[in-house]
């Protein structure tokens, strides 16, 4: 697979195949969402029971489904974003049926007519920043990413399920592993529906 350009100074993006499994790890190995070490695995399953899995099941899984590794794969499930070198975003970015678990949430609220078994959508589900380099804008960046990648890649549509901020109200970086939904506007992102007061579905067509 093709390494993806540079979208801004000092910062390299490459399909999650062509990083190492040490570079991940370095990003989520000490990240708890949704109270356990998650390894984006909520989306994965239609079940709660992923959660009562040991935190290695779930990294075994995210590690092959993403191919680390693997540079001669046809296949990953995200984005890795490097800082001068150093392993520090994660994008998860997939055709939107590889996340059977959205079929349980929000993302459907209000669009009774979607194909959820499309392939020709992808998802973007979550965005980890690791802590040196938080709030320097780098979600816009792997957003931006998402976008040439789905489309290099394919895709008709993308969509995402960000959270709405608010200027000067800190929403906690747990929350946030969504995005926020100016991440996704800045991208070219329209605001589709908004199932609850604080999630918005964001959808971008190529």
């Amino acid at each position: 697979m093709a390494q993806l350009r540079p979208l801004a100074t000092g910062v390299r993006i490459v399909p999650a195949n062509e990083a190492s499994w040490k570079d991940l790890e370095v990003i989520l190995g000490k990240v708890k969402c949704h109270g356990c070490l998650c390894f984006c695995q909520r989306y994965k399953t239609n079940s709660d029971g992923w959660r009562n899995d040991p935190d290695e099941e779930r990294a075994h899984r995210l590690r092959m489904q993403t191919e680390c590794d693997n540079p001669d794969s046809e296949t990953t499930s995200g984005l890795v974003a490097f800082v001068d070198e150093e392993p520090a975003g994660w994008c998860a970015v997939e055709p939107r049926p590889a996340y059977p678990g959205l079929t349980r949430q929000v993302a459907w609220a209000g669009r009774p007519g979607e194909d959820r078994g499309d392939s020709g959508v992808w998802a973007v589900t979550c965005m980890v920043t690791a802590q040196p380099y938080r709030w320097q804008g780098l979600t816009h960046t792997l957003v931006a990413a998402a976008v040439e990648f789905a489309r290099e890649q394919g895709a008709r549509a993308l969509e995402g399920y960000p959270m709405l901020t608010q200027s000067g109200k800190i929403i906690t970086w747990g929350e946030l592993h969504v995005g926020s939904r100016g991440a996704f506007a800045a991208a070219g992102f329209r605001e589709i529906s908004r199932p609850t007061k604080r999630r918005v579905v964001m959808r971008i067509e190529f």
